[in-house]
């Protein structure tokens, strides 16, 4: 692992770093863990209160010294609102002290400010490369294999976060951005096959639009490309989803982490495909999304997270919008940290026939029992008995049949409790390739019951003429 040489660093490297080790290799007591957390919690709260102005307002009466693991729940909340209004009045640390500059995509608001000191790098890239080592024994044990990283941005954590990681295990990385004017899909392929890449890291929607646009230029995905792995993040993706990748390139697909701009890599996979809370960096609690009741350490609610590592952009109480299901570990893969599952936002939440859905629910409901989709949309309506509709289209090669049309749309009827109809297309709405950047709901669900929110608004700006391109 790369460690900066400044000496303005030893005393977090003295402190982390054998933390660390013992976490790994599963000798942290949790008592030892309490200790840890207990002392950071107090170092970051006095860093912010001295450093952000955001903070020393909304901390103000705060004894940092006296805090306590089981005070966290008496602080206030901090907010994806109030990132949005602090904007540069939330660091806690100088940006002469970064070392990288990042922002949010500002698809849906002001871009807000993400930079990140040698103390977040190391603590976040420690445990995506425990994830990645898990997962790459798994399916390379005698070699480091190539990796080819897909990120969004060129002001996106993704390409440097990764490309850390991958050179932490002694695997070469290529950054290719296929939506990029420069590479653009056809050369995202080209790469792909040339430098057989055997792992690809990129959104699920990208994943099938890579293969989509292979097919397009008469290649087979499963054939023609070296990839074994599909590493994705930036969008929710179901076991179902995931399993649509694995038949389109005949390769195992994982849910590889849980994170976002603001806060970091929060969870990373195992080879098992289960999501572990990187619990040296965050203290976890997990609230009521409505009334921010809190329910804990575990179970299933919006995930509020606590920054343990007093860098440049620590954050406290903060709501991260997602509702997750928060399990102790019962794995066995080896990795340590409690076992997350994403269900969804809080805010991607669909009420139909009277019941409310989260996104899981729908997505799941959506391709259970589909092979070979490269991408959904759902279509909702309401009809004049008042009654909600809702129609699936699919993008599904090979011109099945009505009969499976009738056995889909009587599925997923059953899952969700409406009347349901099924289209297979050959094309999709491009807004369907926005996920990574607006929201899992902007990009697959079209709700023809309500007027179109600004997410959506700006989901279909972003669409524009996007789509493979072949």
């Amino acid at each position: 692992m790369w460690l900066p040489t400044s000496e303005k660093y030893r005393d977090f490297l003295d402190r982390y770093l054998p933390l660390h080790t013992r976490y790994v290799s599963g000798e942290l007591t949790e008592a030892e863990w309490e200790l840890w957390a207990e002392g950071q919690l107090r170092r970051v709260v006095a860093l912010a209160q001295s450093g952000s102005p955001f903070y020393a307002g909304r901390l103000d009466g705060v004894d940092p010294a006296s805090l306590t693991l089981a005070a966290l729940p008496d602080l206030p909340f901090t907010t994806k609102d109030d990132l949005r209004e602090a904007m540069h009045a939330i660091l806690s640390r100088d940006l002469d002290e970064a070392c990288f500059f990042y922002e949010t995509t500002g698809t849906t608001g002001p871009a807000t400010p993400c930079p990140r000191d040698q103390r977040e790098v190391i603590a976040s890239n420690a445990h995506v490369t425990e994830g990645w080592r898990n997962i790459f024994a798994e399916h390379f044990p005698a070699r480091s294999p190539r990796v080819g990283i897909m990120g969004p941005t060129e002001v996106h954590s993704l390409g440097d976060t990764l490309g850390d990681v991958a050179r932490n295990l002694g695997s070469a990385v290529a950054k290719i951005w296929p939506y990029s004017p420069v590479i653009g899909f056809p050369k995202a392929l080209q790469l792909m096959r040339d430098l057989a890449l055997d792992v690809v890291f990129c959104t699920p929607n990208v994943a099938l639009s890579l293969a989509k646009a292979a097919r397009a230029q008469g290649l087979d995905p499963r054939r023609d490309f070296a990839v074994k792995v599909f590493l994705v993040t930036g969008e929710m993706c179901t076991p179902d989803l995931a399993r649509q990748i694995d038949q389109a390139w005949g390769v195992r697909t994982y849910n590889a982490l849980y994170g976002a701009q603001e806060s970091l890599v929060i969870a990373s996979a195992c080879a098992r495909g289960q999501l572990h809370l990187a619990r040296p960096n965050y203290v976890a609690q997990v609230v009521d999304p409505d009334t921010g009741e809190e329910f804990g350490a575990y179970g299933t609610g919006e995930l509020v997270i606590t920054m343990l590592i007093d860098g440049i952009k620590p954050l406290i109480r903060y709501r991260t919008g997602d509702l997750v299901d928060l399990r102790p570990n019962d794995c066995g893969c080896g990795i340590q940290g409690p076992v997350l599952k994403v269900v969804g936002r809080t805010r991607d939440r669909l009420r139909l026939g009277g019941r409310s859905f989260q996104a899981w629910e729908i997505e799941q409901a959506v391709l259970r029992g589909i092979d070979g989709s490269l991408g959904y949309q759902v279509v909702i309506d309401c009809d004049e008995a008042g009654e909600d509709r809702v129609t699936v289209r699919l993008d599904l090669p090979g011109g099945p049949g009505r009969e499976l049309r009738q056995a889909h749309a009587g599925r997923v009827a059953a899952a969700l409790g409406v009347r349901c109809d099924v289209e297979f297309l050959d094309e999709l709405d491009p807004v369907t390739t926005t996920g990574a950047f607006v929201s899992w709901k902007a990009a697959r669900i079209h709700d023809r019951r309500t007027a179109a929110d600004h997410e959506t608004e700006a989901a279909r700006r972003l669409a524009g003429a996007r789509g493979h391109q072949s």
